[in-house]
C-alpha cells in the first residue's frame, strides 16, 4: 500500500454546532484508507497585529505553522460571512503568510464549505481561492463540495447524513490525496 498522505483539516467557523466543522469530521469518517485527516484548531490565533508580529509570533499561530508544513496538503470547510470567507478564516491565513518560509506556499489543497443558504458557500469558496493565488496554494479544481441547505444534510448530532453529499466528500477526498500524489512526483 501507498504512504499515508496527510492532510490538515482547517475549519473557518468558531461555532461549536457548525456545519463546516461538521463537514471535517464527515471527511474524517469518509477519507479513503490512505489518507490521514486531522483537524486544526484555530480558536486561540489572535486577530492580526503588526505590533503584535513584532513582539514575537504567537505560539498558537506557529503550532498552526508547524501543522501545515507536516502536512501533505490541506482541507478548508469554509462559511459564507456576507458573500465572503470569515473574518477568523481571513485572519488564519493572514497570520500564517507572514511565519518565515511561509508554509502554504506549493501546498495542494481542497475547499469545501456548508451553509443554510441555497448557493452552499461557493462565494465564499471563489473568494479563498484569490486568497490562494496570492498565499501560492494549489488548490484543485473538482470536484467543487458547496453544501446548500446544510440544516437538511446534517442530522441534530452534526453528522452528515446525506448520502449524495457524503459521496461528493470523499470524491474531494480521493481528489485531494490524487493531488499530493502528483505533488510528489
Amino acid at each position: 500500500m501507498a504512504d499515508t498522505i496527510r492532510i490538515l483539516g482547517i475549519s473557518g467557523s468558531l461555532r461549536k454546532a457548525s456545519y463546516n466543522s461538521a463537514l471535517l469530521h464527515a471527511a474524517q469518517e469518509l477519507a479513503p484508507p490512505d489518507l490521514q485527516l486531522d483537524i486544526a484548531d484555530i480558536a486561540q490565533i489572535p486577530l492580526y497585529n503588526h505590533d503584535l508580529q513584532a513582539q514575537g509570533f504567537p505560539a498558537a499561530v506557529q503550532h498552526l505553522g508547524e501543522q501545515i508544513r507536516a502536512a501533505d496538503g490541506l482541507l478548508f470547510a469554509t462559511p459564507e460571512y456576507n458573500y465572503s470567507v470569515s473574518g477568523v478564516l481571513k485572519n488564519t491565513i493572514d497570520w500564517i503568510s507572514r511565519l518565515k518560509d511561509q508554509p502554504f506556499a506549493g501546498k495542494p489543497a481542497a475547499i469545501c464549505g456548508a451553509s443554510m443558504g441555497a448557493l452552499g458557500t461557493s462565494r465564499a469558496q471563489y473568494h479563498l481561492r484569490q486568497i490562494g493565488v496570492f498565499v501560492d496554494l494549489r488548490f484543485i479544481n473538482k470536484p467543487e463540495v458547496m453544501i446548500g441547505a446544510a440544516h437538511e444534510r446534517f442530522d441534530a448530532e452534526g453528522k452528515l447524513t446525506h448520502e449524495a453529499t457524503r459521496k461528493f466528500v470523499g470524491d474531494l477526498l480521493v481528489a485531494l490525496r490524487d493531488a499530493v500524489r502528483s505533488s510528489k512526483r
